[in-house]
């Protein structure tokens, strides 16, 4: 599931714990991302999912539902 995958990810990219990231996670507020730790998870995301984000969509994403909602519409990931 994209978002077992993914928690595991922002868990280890942001030092929180894994029970603490969930679909209405603000990156930044709830989960004390600062910019440089966004484009660091986005590279990650990238790669982990073999996807592109544009900026113009990395700017839409606020929470980590933004995130798996994004993979989803463009992957074919499960």
């Amino acid at each position: 599931m994209i978002f077992e995958k993914l928690k595991d990810i922002i868990a280890e990219q942001l030092s929180v714990e894994a029970d603490e990231v969930n679909m209405d996670s603000n990156i930044q507020d709830d989960l004390g991302a600062d910019s440089l730790d966004v484009v660091d998870l986005i590279t990650t995301i990238e790669d982990e999912f073999d996807i592109s984000i544009p900026d113009e969509a990395v700017e839409e994403i606020k929470t980590v539902g933004d995130i798996v909602n994004y993979i989803e519409k463009n992957t074919d990931a499960e």
